[in-house]
């Protein structure tokens, strides 16, 4: 599986008074192929900056961001990204809202009758068979989103970049697709990278949680998850070393507050 680096990675902005803010300054990370990484931080830390980098969506101000040691100056066709946002067209069936991602990979209106299959394998991956044809605003927030992970997921990334996707979600709902992002991440085997406002998310997902100070971002923590994988299989966030991971995330956040 790739890796994904971050090598003195500096991103400003001009704001609105017309000064320079400094969002992520000298910022390094080291991303394992095949690994779920997590990324928290006060509110304003630069982290959907860091990850609309990684994905070549915008550029650093310096430093650089390495695929298996070659430097990325784009979007990589190796990588998917799943927004907060969810975008889906609401014109567009589901079936052709996940079309899309292949659609706009391949610089074509038409799939192949492989990539069809694709499309309607990646849907039941997700648990939408059966909801092909069903428009957006027919779906609850927790099918739409399962809609977005799948339009990612069908292009068939080695990394997967996701930015707060269930932080607009009710919380019955959020854990039941951390379970399903799990057992699907166990499936494909991408490197996720994963920015979440929530400790209990962060923990419960990864192998690393990597915390941010406040702006400029840069890394002032990384804790190393070693809770047994398949989580789903035991009550993890009641594990003593859940709340023990817990606390210090809190305490080390809490200090950039």
């Amino acid at each position: 599986m790739p890796e994904l680096e971050f090598v003195n990675v500096r991103k400003s902005y001009d704001s609105p008074t017309g000064e320079r803010l400094l969002a992520l300054d000298n910022f390094n990370l080291k991303v394992d192929g095949g690994r779920f990484i997590t990324v928290v931080g006060p509110s304003g830390c630069g982290k959907t900056t860091l990850l609309r980098i990684a994905g070549g969506l915008i550029p650093s101000d310096s430093g650089e961001t390495r695929l298996d040691g070659q430097t990325l100056d784009g979007p990589s066709p190796k990588m998917s990204m799943v927004f907060q946002g969810i975008g889906l067209m609401p014109w567009k069936t589901i079936a052709d809202n996940v079309a899309l991602g292949i659609q706009l990979q391949a610089h074509r209106p038409k799939l192949t009758g492989d990539e069809d299959r694709l499309v309607h394998a990646t849907l039941g991956m997700v648990g939408l068979s059966g909801f092909e044809r069903y428009y957006p605003y027919q779906l609850s927030g927790g099918m739409q989103q399962r809609v977005g992970l799948a339009r990612a997921l069908v292009r068939q990334p080695e990394i997967l970049l996701m930015d707060e996707p269930f932080g607009a979600l009710d919380a019955q709902t959020r854990t039941v697709l951390q379970d399903e992002l799990l057992t699907l991440w166990a499936r494909v085997k991408s490197t996720v990278l994963f920015i979440t406002h929530d400790l209990d998310e962060a923990i419960y997902l990864s192998d690393r949680v990597v915390i941010m100070a406040r702006r400029p971002g840069r890394i002032k923590e990384v804790l190393d998850v070693n809770l047994p994988r398949p989580r789903t299989s035991y009550d993890a966030r009641a594990e003593k070393e859940f709340a023990r991971l817990r606390s210090i995330a809190w305490q080390s956040i809490r200090e950039e507050l």
